[in-house]
């Protein structure tokens, strides 16, 4: 028996010490543990940010089927709605990414809750404003040269979708709340959920009740409202908040400040790179053959859009590891997350850039059966996927900065990058070459390049150890 067990053990230790250099090596190249969490993290983050995208969608697809002014004009609405609201209550949000990721890490636990409460007052105040403008949009886009029965059809949309306005405020606060503590799967639940029930609201409404058009949005607006309530039951009795929420405190007001000096340029950051795309497509209706150019163009954003979705997720991760590494007081940790999240970012993209390569013409007849437009597509795919990849690298710095507090820096490389070198070399090779939609991505292309760069420079050089933690409860980041 002795021999035989001997004789065994002697078997197995060579199998062992084989996959000990195989393990090595992979350690070499990217930390394994890391990575795993990174991927566990980012996975319910992806489908929690696709739910949440499709929930405007659907009620858009609903709205189309009623005729053609109702596409146009749910369309339009849809789009100055992210342009002008939506990405605003997104931006807002990101404070709680530097503050209550912070605070995890550094397990100031109770005063995340406060957090929370002040980001949730400034994103009620804000959807108050923009409600405003929302109310009087058909006037609004008139002025903007938009056709006025679009434009009235468009306004009346916008009138049913201002109850959602507020509901997304409410959301991505709570999002980023849990998002921080990594509590991502009751997020997929939160958001499946109500895309779901979405489905069945907006098809009653708009074809079982007298509601018509207007039943489309007031669906999508229900449906967030359903998210919120899902997100906030969950959040109040679930034992694992005991400590990260305290109940309500007037003491929220007094972080208003504070809170604002992140989230206005945490708002600018994300605001400035919505509106650069839109901008594009409003360029492209300025060209020769407006209609194919513009048709083209929006292609290409949704598709940008949607393959962003993906690196949302990984964007996530990088703010939450960061900004909970950073409030530990582990800037060393912090960076080795950031750098794995970018060697994952730069896996998946190539994985993105590959599919779509290889099946654009298919991708393409998803969006129209036009055989021009297809084609057109096909030649601006290789522009196309360079500029997907600048943006995935792009999305993992900015989640890096928002973890790190950098906002109110990148709201001037955003700037920079995105106007006073990408939209200026977009105007240029459109209007003054014969590039025309190329020179739009050309040089949408040069503004993700600018941005990148300038946010990894800033990353690179920055001495993460002087980004510190106040015992005050607010948050100065030191670069």
């Amino acid at each position: 028996m002795d021999s035989a067990s001997s004789s065994g053990k002697e078997a197995a230790a060579p199998l062992l010490e084989s996959k000990c250099p195989e393990e090595g090596l992979l350690n070499k190249v990217i930390d394994v543990a890391e990575a795993k969490e990174q991927v566990v993290f980012s996975l319910p983050m992806i489908l929690t940010n696709a739910a949440f995208y499709f929930i405007p969608l659907v009620s858009v697809m609903f709205a189309g089927h009623l005729g053609e002014l109702e596409l146009a004009a749910a369309n339009l609405a849809n789009s100055w709605a992210s342009v002008t609201g939506f990405s605003l209550m997104v931006g807002l949000s990101g404070a709680l990414e530097t503050l209550c990721g912070q605070g995890f890490g550094a397990k100031m636990y109770r005063i995340m809750g406060v957090y929370l409460q002040t980001s949730c007052i400034i994103s009620l105040i804000s959807s108050l404003v923009v409600s405003v403008l929302w109310w009087y949009s058909d006037t609004v886009l008139t002025l903007l040269h938009q056709e006025p029965q679009i434009a009235n059809s468009a306004g009346l949309y916008l009138k049913y979708l201002i109850p959602g306005l507020f509901a997304s405020g409410f959301l991505q606060n709570m999002l980023r709340f849990l998002q921080t503590q990594s509590v991502v799967m009751p997020l997929v639940v939160c958001s499946i959920v109500p895309l779901v029930l979405h489905i069945g609201i907006a098809y009653a409404l708009v074809n079982w009740s007298t509601l018509g058009y207007r039943g489309a949005p007031l669906a999508a607006s229900i449906s967030w409202w359903i998210s919120v309530f899902m997100l906030a039951s969950y959040l109040l009795r679930a034992k694992k908040f005991k400590y990260t929420w305290d109940g309500f405190t007037w003491e929220s007001l007094s972080h208003i400040w504070p809170t604002l000096k992140i989230a206005l340029p945490s708002a600018a950051m994300v605001c400035l790179e919505y509106w650069a795309f839109e901008i594009l497509v409003l360029l492209a209706g300025l060209m020769p053959d407006s209609e194919v150019t513009t048709s083209l163009i929006a292609m290409c954003v949704n598709t940008e859009a949607i393959a962003y979705m993906i690196a949302y997720g990984l964007s996530a991760a990088a703010s939450t590891r960061v900004s909970n590494e950073l409030g530990a007081g582990q800037p060393d940790r912090a960076r080795q997350a950031m750098d794995v999240t970018l060697k994952l970012t730069i896996i998946l993209a190539l994985a993105v850039v590959l599919a779509l390569s290889l099946g654009h013409n298919l991708w393409a007849s998803a969006f129209s059966s036009s055989p021009v437009i297809i084609n057109a597509f096909a030649s601006m795919t290789p522009f196309l996927v360079v500029s997907i990849l600048c943006d995935f690298i792009q999305g993992i710095l900015s989640g890096v900065a928002r973890g790190c507090g950098w906002q109110y820096l990148v709201v001037y490389i955003n700037l920079g990058g995105f106007y006073c070198i990408g939209m200026l070399v977009a105007a240029f090779l459109a209007f003054k070459t014969t590039l025309h939609a190329k020179g739009l991505w050309i040089g949408l292309i040069c503004g993700l390049t600018a941005q990148t760069i300038g946010i990894f420079l800033l990353s690179k050089f920055t001495n993460w150890r002087k980004i510190e933690m106040a015992q005050d409860t607010s948050l100065k980041p030191n670069v």
